[in-house]
C-alpha cells in the first residue's frame, strides 16, 4: 500500500481533504507516496494554533528558545545519513550533495542559536533631563514560507530557524514534488522541545499559497522559487499588507579570463553547472571566457568531462549526478536544448539521449554543452533549471561584464582570474547580489544574507543571516521618563528634548 503524506498542524499529522498529488521516485519513475493538498480551511486551521501557541512562545526567553534550537541541531547531526536519503529519494540528487545540504542548513540553525546577542537592543541614558531612550526589536507574529523543490531540507532551514528564534511561529508550505523532510523536521523540532503550533507544515499548491498570501493572521512571507511566481507571491502579499521577501530565478555567469588557471575554471564549472543535475539557483549556467583562444581551450577541456558525467540514481556512491526532480521538469530542460540546437547554438555534448539499464523509468537527463551562444537565444535568456551549460564567447572583459549587467536577473556570478585590478574592477562594478572570485559558488555562510539584485529579488530583505533578523522582526522605540520628572500642567506643544 502506497503511504499519504499530510500536514502537521498543532503537532498532529492529518489530512481534512481527499485531494492528492503523487510523489515520485525520480531515479526509478514509480510513485512512492500520495501527498494530501490542503485547502483554505487546513491553513485557517495552522494559523489558529499558531495564533494561539504565539503569546508563550514570543514571551520565552531569547536564550530558551536557543536552547531548543541547539537541540534540534544535534537531532539533525544524528539522523543525517537517514535524512538525505530521504531528499535523494525524492529528489534524485546524489546521497553526498543531499547530505551536503543538509549540513548548510544547519549552518543557519547554528546562527540563529546566537540569537540573544542579536536581539540585543539600544540605550541611551539622558537624552533629555530625566528621560532615557530604548530601541528594541520584537516578533511579528504568525509568519510562513513557502519554498521550492531543489533544496527540501536546506532552504526551509534559511527560514523558519531564525523566525523561531526571533520568537515567531511559522507555517511551512514545501513543494509537492519532495514534502517529506518537512515532516521530518517538524518531528526533530518537536522532540528537541518546540511546543505545539510554533512550527506547522500545510502541503499542497496554489490553493494553500493563496491562502497563506490572503490570510490576515499571517504576517509575513518567505518564498524562493522561480521569478514569475515570486513576483506574484510578492504582488499579492504586499497588497494584503504582509512583509514578504520573494527570492526567484537567476542565470548565473562564469567569467574566464585569459590569466586564469584553466584545469581549475573547468573543474570549478563542472560541479556549478552539474552538481544536482543543474538545479540549484546558484549553478553556473553561463561561461563567458574572454578571448577567442581562451574559449577554444575551454570548450576543449570541458567536452569530454561533460562526455563522461557519470550518471545514475542517486544512492549510487560513483555517480556525479541523479536524475531531474520529475518526468515534466526533464521534458521541459529537453525542450531548451532542442530551442538551442534550432535557434544556432553549437552542440558540442547532447544529454538528451541517455538510458540507463535498470532505471528506464527515471527522469535522466545528460550533460549538455553548448557554445557559440548568443543573448538572444532563449537557452541564454531564460532560467533553464537543468544540465546545461552555455558558453558565450567575448573579446573584452568589459563586454563579459555589460552580459551580466544588462541580464534580467542578478542573483549570482563569479569570475576566475589570478590579476586582482580584474578582480576588484569586477566587483566593484557587476550587477549581482552574490559575487565569487575563484568560487563558482558564492554562497554566502549563514552570518552573511543570501539574495540577488534586480528580477532575483523581490523585497527589502535578503534572506537568513543580520538580514534574517530583521525581516522577523519589528524595530520598537521607547523613550522614558519618570513621574518625579513630569511637570504639572498639560503641554499643548510638540515635545522637544531641548
Amino acid at each position: 500500500m502506497i503511504p499519504s503524506i499530510d500536514h502537521v498542524i498543532h503537532g498532529r499529522a492529518g489530512q481534512t481533504s481527499a485531494s492528492t498529488s503523487e510523489v515520485f521516485n525520480p531515479a526509478t519513475g514509480e510513485v512512492t507516496s500520495h501527498l494530501t493538498l490542503g485547502t483554505p480551511d487546513d491553513v485557517d486551521a495552522a494559523v489558529s494554533a499558531a495564533q494561539q501557541a504565539f503569546d508563550d512562545w514570543s514571551a520565552t526567553p531569547p536564550h530558551i528558545r536557543a536552547r531548543v534550537l541547539f537541540r534540534f541541531r544535534d537531532l539533525i547531526e544524528r539522523d543525517l545519513d537517514r535524512l538525505a536519503n530521504i531528499v535523494t529519494a525524492e529528489h534524485g540528487k546524489v546521497f553526498s550533495d543531499a547530505k551536503g545540504e543538509i549540513v548548510r542548513g544547519l549552518e543557519v540553525v547554528e546562527f540563529a542559536c546566537g540569537i540573544p546577542q542579536m536581539l540585543k537592543g539600544d540605550f541611551s541614558e539622558s537624552v533629555g533631563k530625566g528621560i532615557d531612550a530604548v530601541s528594541f526589536r520584537q516578533p511579528l507574529g504568525v509568519v510562513a514560507g513557502i519554498t521550492p523543490f531543489n533544496f527540501p531540507a536546506m532552504v526551509p532551514m534559511w527560514m523558519f530557524p531564525v523566525a523561531l528564534a526571533c520568537g515567531n511561529c511559522f507555517i511551512l508550505k514545501p513543494s509537492e514534488r519532495d514534502p517529506s523532510l518537512a515532516n521530518e523536521m517538524a518531528a526533530l523540532l518537536s522532540q528537541a522541545g518546540l511546543p505545539d503550533g510554533v512550527f506547522q507544515v500545510v502541503h499542497g499548491g496554489k490553493v494553500v499559497v493563496d491562502a497563506l498570501l490572503d490570510h490576515p493572521g499571517v504576517e509575513a512571507v518567505s518564498f524562493v522559487g522561480s521569478t514569475p511566481i515570486a513576483e506574484y507571491v510578492y504582488r499579492r502579499g504586499t497588497a494584503a499588507g504582509k512583509r514578504v521577501q520573494a527570492l526567484g530565478g537567476a542565470k548565473n555567469h562564469m567569467i574566464v579570463m585569459p590569466d586564469a588557471d584553466l584545469d581549475k575554471a573547468v573543474d570549478a564549472l563542472m560541479g556549478a553547472a552539474y552538481g544536482s543535475a543543474g538545479e540549484r539557483c546558484m549553478a553556473i549556467s553561463v561561461a563567458v571566457p574572454v578571448g577567442q583562444a581562451t574559449a577554444d581551450a575551454l570548450v576543449e577541456r570541458l567536452a569530454p568531462k561533460v562526455a563522461s558525467l557519470k550518471i545514475g540514481p542517486g544512492v549510487d556512491p560513483e555517480m556525479d549526478m541523479g536524475p531531474l526532480v520529475t518526468q515534466a521538469h526533464a521534458d521541459k530542460v529537453r525542450g531548451y536544448i532542442d530551442a538551442g540546437a534550432a535557434e544556432g547554438a553549437d552542440l558540442v555534448v547532447d544529454g538528451r539521449d541517455i538510458h540507463r539499464q535498470g532505471y528506464e523509468g527515471g527522469f535522466f537527463l545528460g550533460g549538455t554543452l553548448f557554445d557559440r551562444v548568443t543573448p538572444d537565444m532563449s537557452i541564454y535568456r531564460e532560467e533553464i533549471f537543468g544540465p546545461v551549460l552555455s558558453v558565450v564567447r567575448s573579446e573584452t572583459f568589459e563586454e563579459a561584464l555589460q552580459l551580466i549587467n544588462t541580464h534580467e536577473f542578478g542573483n549570482g556570478t563569479a569570475i576566475f582570474t589570478r590579476d586582482g585590478d580584474t578582480a576588484q574592477a569586477f566587483l566593484s562594478k557587476v550587477r549581482a547580489g552574490m559575487v565569487g572570485v575563484n568560487v563558482p559558488i558564492p554562497v554566502p555562510m549563514a552570518f552573511h544574507s543570501f539574495g540577488g539584485w534586480k528580477r532575483s529579488l523581490f523585497g527589502d530583505h535578503h534572506i537568513h543571516g543580520p538580514e534574517g533578523v530583521r525581516f522577523y522582526t519589528r524595530l520598537k522605540t521607547a523613550t522614558l521618563r519618570w513621574p518625579k520628572g513630569i511637570r504639572d500642567g498639560a503641554d499643548f506643544v510638540m515635545p522637544t528634548l531641548r
